[in-house]
C-alpha cells in the first residue's frame, strides 16, 4: 500500500470541498501501515467495483471486467465491504470471511485508495461513479 501513499495524499488534497479528508488522511495512515504478516502475493481481481459484481436472485452471480486481475495484496479484493456493503453487512461479510484485523485494514485502506481517487475525477463527468465514491468513503470512516 505505501506505493499508493502519493497518489492518495494527491486527491485527498484536491478533495476537501468534496468529502473529510482530515478523517481519511487518518484512516488512510492506519490502513497504509497495517502489517501484512503473509506477504505472499495472490490473484486478485483488483476492481470488485458494484458494477462489476453481477447479481441474480439477490445473490452474487458473477464477476466481471477483469482488467485489473492480477497478483497482488488479498485485501484488495475485499472493497465490497466497503463499496457495496452497509456497516451489519459488512460485520457478517467480515466473520464469514474470517479475516484477521491488519487484513481487513488493508482491504479498507484499497477501497479509500480506489474512492478518493476516483471521487475528483468523476465529480462532474459521472455522478454516478462518485455517487459510488462518496458511498465508499463515508463506509470507510464508519
Amino acid at each position: 500500500m505505501a506505493t499508493e501513499d502519493t497518489d492518495v495524499r494527491a486527491a485527498l488534497a484536491v478533495s476537501g470541498a468534496l468529502t473529510d479528508t482530515a478523517a481519511l488522511t487518518e484512516v488512510w495512515e492506519r490502513c497504509r501501515d497495517a502489517p501484512r504478516d503473509d506477504p505472499a502475493d495472490l490473484w486478485i481481481h483488483g476492481d470488485l467495483m458494484p458494477g462489476n459484481l453481477l447479481v441474480r436472485d439477490g445473490r452474487p452471480a458473477a464477476v466481471i471486467d477483469l482488467g485489473a486481475v492480477g497478483v497482488g495484496d488479498p485485501a484488495v479484493d475485499l472493497m465490497p465491504a466497503w463499496n457495496l456493503l452497509d456497516a451489519g453487512s459488512r460485520e457478517t461479510y467480515r466473520r464469514a470471511l474470517g479475516v484477521d484485523d491488519a487484513t481487513w485494514e488493508r482491504g479498507r485502506g484499497w477501497a479509500l485508495v480506489q474512492a478518493i481517487n476516483a471521487l475528483p475525477y468523476y465529480v462532474r463527468s459521472n455522478p454516478v461513479m462518485a455517487g459510488i465514491a462518496r458511498h465508499t468513503l463515508r463506509a470507510v470512516l464508519d
